[in-house]
């Protein structure tokens, strides 16, 4: 059931591996060094603002937000996600190529992709990114974002299980243990969706499985 709404929500998955990935990035907010409002009083977390500021001027900014852009296969939740700058064109597009690598070094061909109707999917570059690759891109219709819903599930998991799980001291700090999280994530944790296996069981293809 959509809790906004409480409609009942009637749910897909598709039949084999690399059939369609759905992708979306989150917006989250950046970690001064020596921690934020979550593990400091917030005195001093805007001492730490300021002071992480002023360090950094002329450099990388660390006040404001990272994005991070996500990746996930419909049937087997095999993810993928790097934290990035920004959601722009250019950095939407890399980050397809490097996650079609990541899928293809799990033996997944990509078929389709599905995104949101965000201003860098709709671009020239990121169609192009595609179909270079022989992908056929899927959008949602607008203010439909349960279609693109194993991303957005995807997405709270993220901020419940790695962004939000524990104090981190730094911004770097967060987006080193993304990492970690997602090993656990494609190995090890258990989904109810996939019988109690990790993504990783739906992704080792016996010889012809899946032809």
């Amino acid at each position: 059931m959509d809790r906004p709404t409480g409609q009942v929500i009637r749910r897909y998955e598709r039949e084999r591996p690399g059939e369609l990935v759905h992708v979306d990035i989150k917006k989250l907010g950046n970690i001064p060094d020596g921690g934020g409002h979550r593990i400091m009083p917030r005195r001093q977390a805007a001492d730490n603002r300021q002071a992480t500021t002023e360090a950094r001027k002329g450099g990388s900014p660390v006040i404001g937000y990272s994005f991070v852009h996500t990746a996930i296969d419909d049937h087997s939740r095999l993810a993928y996600s790097e934290v990035l700058t920004d959601e722009r064109k250019e950095t939407a597009a890399s980050f397809w190529k490097r996650a079609n690598a990541f899928f293809s070094q799990h033996g997944v061909t990509v078929e389709r992709v599905l995104t949101d109707n965000g201003s860098c999917y709709r671009s020239k570059l990121f169609a192009q990114t595609l179909s270079a690759a022989g992908i056929i891109h899927k959008r949602t219709r607008p203010y439909r974002p349960q279609t693109n819903g194993k991303a957005e599930r995807l997405n709270r998991t993220l901020l419940d299980e790695w962004a939000y799980v524990r104090p981190y001291s730094s911004n770097a700090e967060r987006t080193e243990a993304l990492a970690d999280f997602l090993h656990t994530y494609n190995h090890h944790r258990c989904h109810t969706t996939l019988g109690g296996h990790p993504p990783i069981t739906r992704v080792n293809n016996a010889p012809g499985q899946y032809n």
